[in-house]
């Protein structure tokens, strides 16, 4: 019996000397994805959320890309706080874009939402380029799912 090839894995703890909570699945060998993480591993409380979208809490939609982006993330965040959860109990974002360019063009922007909400932490993550949204002026929807260590 042969065994496969397969990549040494390489379990990384997301904040320094905290193995609690999350870690990075990063196989050896491969080049360090920027911004999500390839895997994730996580024991504890699950905690996620539905497609959120930038709605306020007066239920006002941004026009802009961005700022639909940083409300969506700010929303994730209070969603992750009722369920105990912090933006480093995060193992998972799966973003649904109407419009691909606009999200590419816009990355520097969106990565300084993203960390001014989540700070450095980072997720696997999927991108998806979707025809629309359920909310006809939604740019973006996001689900996210977090594990809460016990």
């Amino acid at each position: 019996m042969s065994t496969p090839n397969a990549p040494t894995l390489a379990v990384l703890p997301t904040a320094k000397g905290e193995t609690a909570g999350p870690q990075i699945l990063q196989p050896s060998g491969w080049p360090a994805p920027k911004g999500y993480a390839n895997g994730m591993a996580a024991d504890g409380r699950l905690v996620v959320t539905g497609g959120v979208i930038g709605w306020d809490n007066q239920g006002h939609l941004p026009t802009d890309f961005v700022a639909q982006v940083r409300q969506t993330l700010g929303n994730i965040s209070a969603i992750l706080a009722e369920g105990g959860a912090r933006p480093e109990h995060l193992v998972r974002l799966t973003w649904y874009v109407v419009d691909i360019e606009e999200y590419l063009a816009n990355l520097k922007l969106l990565g300084q939402a993203y960390r001014e909400i989540f700070g450095t932490h980072y997720p696997a993550m999927a991108l998806v380029q979707v025809v629309r949204l359920v909310e006809k002026a939604a740019r973006v929807e996001i689900e996210a799912t977090a594990v809460v260590p016990r």
